[in-house]
């Protein structure tokens, strides 16, 4: 997975945005209305993989045998976490349009917006309701190259068990920061119990909700057979217009039912088409929606 260069270009000129959380603190590039040059020290906390380590106060490990990073007024970064749906739903789509490559790209590209803003990144791999696989925390351009031969070794596989993975993930002492979902959201279980278990962590939670277009208006027709990619569960059904235009407006309900949910417990929600060049939701869906700026 590689970007070109007028593309790194457009995201490193972003950063991410929490509305409700107080970033960290730590000196890195992070293009903030807070970011100052105070020395005043102000606080501790735990070294994490990626910090500067001129900045661990060697005397305290000395005494304690624990590494901590020194916190001055002022400068800031933010904890990102990227969490990726891996079921085997998110394997559908041709070209361009497949879910999973699609998410990929969004990943990626968040990705290269926390690195290059000097923030700690992230993430987590979704399957059968845990994380099969983590990458991070870790900061700086540096480990961009890293990050991308992460995915690319990323495939769709199991079922779909969201609230379970996203409690797994909440249990484990992570530092609370903006925490963003990448899924299709089929799942009969839902995700809000999941997503609230992250919110009561201290987490800011944005959900990107990804579908492809035939999902929301599938060209099938006459007597089918549908089975589950997942399950294997099997469902004959007929195929009319009036039975298309059900599904149509079912799907824009759920869909709608999602927003809702989301308003009301304070998460960012984008309801993302794959038909979207992955690019525009980044530089333009999502700036306009706040994630970014």
């Amino acid at each position: 997975m590689v970007f070109d260069e007028s593309t790194l270009r457009k995201l490193n000129q972003l950063t991410l945005v929490a509305t409700r959380l107080r970033a960290g603190a730590i000196q890195g590039e992070r293009r903030s209305s807070r970011r100052g040059s105070s020395v005043e020290f102000a606080d501790y906390r735990d070294y994490t993989p990626g910090d500067d380590l001129r900045r661990i106060d060697w005397n305290i490990y000395a005494r304690l045998e624990r590494p901590f990073i020194k916190l001055l007024e002022e400068e800031e970064d933010l904890a990102v976490h990227i969490l990726l749906d891996g079921s085997r739903s998110m394997d559908w789509g041709a070209g361009d349009l497949h879910k999973f490559r699609y998410a990929l790209h969004l990943a990626a590209g968040l990705g290269a917006v926390a690195l290059s803003s000097g923030d700690s990144l992230s993430l987590g791999f979704l399957q059968n309701g845990r994380i099969t696989a983590e990458f991070g925390p870790t900061r700086g351009q540096a480990a961009l190259a890293r990050l991308f031969r992460f995915l690319e070794r990323l495939e769709p596989n199991g079922e779909t068990n969201l609230n379970a993975a996203l409690r797994g993930y909440s249990i484990a002492p992570r530092r609370p920061g903006l925490l963003i979902l990448l899924s299709d959201l089929l799942d009969a279980q839902g995700y809000e119990n999941g997503l609230r278990s992250l919110q009561a962590r201290g987490h800011e939670a944005a959900l990107l909700h990804i579908l492809a277009p035939d999902e929301l208006d599938p060209a099938l027709a006459g007597d089918l057979q549908l089975i589950d990619s997942e399950t294997g569960h099997e469902q004959e059904v007929s195929l009319d217009g009036g039975l298309r235009r059900l599904y149509r407006a079912r799907a824009q309900a759920w869909i709608e039912t999602i927003q809702t949910d989301c308003r009301k417990h304070a998460i960012r929600y984008l309801n993302l088409n794959t038909n979207q060049p992955w690019e525009q939701t980044i530089l333009l869906q999502m700036r306009k929606a706040g994630v970014v700026k």
